[in-house]
């Protein structure tokens, strides 16, 4: 699984902006410059960010953009379905072959006594593993917000300055 190029220049510039120390907004041009990408490109990218409620756009002369809640209220997971979407990451196509039919199916059955209304006949077993895999994905991304990589930026530079003493 990888990441669009849109995911990496969101989660940084809403990094930029929560970095900030000027309680103001950011404007594009600034932000395109410090990520090194298009004001084009990265427009689309805040247009998304904004309609999802994430940032604000301030208009005007000396307009830009902030973040519309606090950096702890704003996960990883939140910037990333924005971006990439909400749909899973696995499905399975292969629900119809009779290899999939066979692993369905209770070791202890017999041939044809697959009747049981107690569990899905077609649940894939793949499927179903990989979709806890996604849980856990979405679980440590949902915990992994703004603040705490700005909080983790400010400790290593915190260590960095300690250790040139």
């Amino acid at each position: 699984m990888q990441y669009s190029k849109s995911t990496d220049y969101a989660l940084h510039a809403l990094l930029h902006l929560g970095h900030s120390d000027r309680q103001s907004n950011i404007g594009i041009k600034e932000l395109s410059s410090k990520l090194g990408v298009s004001e084009s490109y990265l427009s689309k990218i805040m247009s998304k960010l904004r309609q999802d409620g994430i940032v604000r756009a301030v208009p005007g002369v000396n307009g830009g953009y902030e973040l519309a809640r606090p950096a702890d209220q704003i996960t990883f997971l939140d910037v990333i379905q924005v971006i990439e979407g909400r749909q899973r990451l696995f499905e399975c196509s292969n629900s119809a072959s009779q290899q999939h039919q066979l692993l369905a199916k209770p070791e202890n059955e017999a041939e044809g006594d697959c009747d049981r209304t107690d569990a899905p006949r077609n649940t894939c077993l793949v499927e179903r593993v990989m979709y806890g895999a996604e849980q856990h994905l979405h679980q440590y991304l949902q915990e992994q917000t703004i603040q705490s990589v700005l909080n983790m930026a400010a400790k290593n530079c915190a260590n960095e300055a300690m250790s040139k003493k």
